[in-house]
C-alpha cells in the first residue's frame, strides 16, 4: 500500500478541522515526525472527514475529526483503525493507540489544544523512548492449527499409557460404563491436549529462536489451535524469519496449518491509552 501523503501547513490543517469545537478528534496513533500531514486513508466513521497529523517537536499525533462516542467493535470501525496504522507503518515508526480512543474539548479548549498539551507534550519523553524503541521493527503474526483431530486424539492414545488402559476397559465392557470412568477419562485426555499444545508451541518457538526481539503468547481458541504468537521483528531479519516460516510449514507437511501475517504495526506490544473525555469541570 502507498502512503500518498500530502504535506499541509498548520493553517490549512486548522481551518479544515477545527469548524467546529464541540466535535472531538479520534486518535489513531503516534509517530516519529516534526512535519504536519494529511494521509489518503478513510476516517473512521464513514462520513469523509480527513486523517491528519499535528505535531510536537520530532513527534506527531494522527487524528480526525468525530462525534465524542463510543465505538462498537465493528469489522468496518476495527477495519478503518487498523488501515490508518497500515498506511503509516509504510513511512514511520508508529505506537498504536487503543482502538475507540476520542479525544474531547474541555472549557473552551479544544480537542486539538488538550492533545497537544496532554499528549505530545506532558508525554513526550515517554512516547519518545517508545518511538526510539520500537524504530525500524515490525510485528509479525503466527498461528498454528491442527488440521485432523483424529489423528491428534489417536496420537494422545498411543503416547499416553494410562488413558490407552482406561479407554481399552470402558470399550470391553458390555454393560454400560459408570460416567465417572468415563468422565476420568475425558478429564485426562484434555490433559494430555494441552500438555502436547504446551509442547508443540515450545518446538515451534525453538525453530524461530534467535529471530525476533520480544514475543507474546496470546489466548488460543478451540482444541485445533496449538499456538497464538505475534513478534516483534528487526525489519532486517523479516527475511529471515520468513524462510523459518516456510520450513515450519515443510517440516509438519500438513498436519499443522500456520496463519502467518505481517508486516503489523506493533499492537502487541504498544498500546497507548489516552483519557482525554469532553465537556465542562
Amino acid at each position: 500500500m502507498s502512503s500518498e501523503l500530502q504535506t499541509s501547513n498548520k493553517t490549512e490543517i486548522k481551518d479544515n478541522n477545527d469548524l467546529n469545537k464541540e466535535e472531538g478528534r479520534y486518535i489513531y496513533c503516534i509517530i516519529g515526525t516534526d512535519q504536519e500531514q494529511k494521509f489518503a486513508s478513510s476516517a473512521i466513521g464513514g462520513r469523509g472527514d480527513k486523517v491528519y497529523s499535528i505535531s510536537y517537536r520530532d513527534i506527531a499525533v494522527v487524528i480526525s475529526a468525530s462525534p465524542i462516542m463510543k465505538y462498537p467493535i465493528s469489522r468496518e470501525n476495527t477495519m478503518a483503525h487498523q488501515k490508518v496504522l497500515e498506511e503509516l507503518m509504510e513511512d514511520f515508526t508508529v505506537l498504536p493507540v487503543k482502538f475507540g480512543t476520542v479525544a474531547g474539548g474541555k472549557d473552551e479548549v479544544s480537542a486539538n489544544e488538550r492533545i497537544m498539551e496532554k499528549v505530545l507534550k506532558d508525554r513526550y519523553k515517554e512516547l519518545k523512548g517508545l518511538l526510539n524503541k520500537m524504530d525500524n521493527k515490525i510485528e509479525l503474526g503466527l498461528k498454528a492449527i491442527w488440521t485432523d483431530m483424529k489423528i491428534i486424539f489417536q496420537e494422545i492414545v498411543d503416547e499416553n499409557r494410562e488413558i490407552r488402559k482406561l479407554r481399552q476397559k470402558l470399550t470391553s465392557k458390555s454393560i454400560i460404563q459408570p460416567f465417572g470412568e468415563k468422565s476420568t477419562l475425558g478429564e485426562m485426555v484434555m490433559h494430555a491436549l494441552e500438555r502436547k499444545k504446551s509442547k508443540e508451541g515450545r518446538d515451534i518457538l525453538n525453530v524461530l529462536k534467535g529471530n525476533y526481539v520480544d514475543k507474546r503468547i496470546n489466548k488460543v481458541f478451540g482444541d485445533k489451535m496449538i499456538t497464538n504468537l505475534a513478534f516483534l521483528v528487526e525489519k532486517s531479519k523479516v527475511e529471515e524469519f520468513d524462510r523459518l516460516a516456510d520450513k515450519l510449514d515443510a517440516t509438519y507437511d500438513g498436519r499443522i496449518k500456520f496463519k502467518y501475517v505481517g508486516p503489523l504495526p506493533p499492537i502487541n506490544f504498544v498500546e497507548l491509552v489516552i483519557v482525554l473525555e469532553g465537556g465542562k469541570e
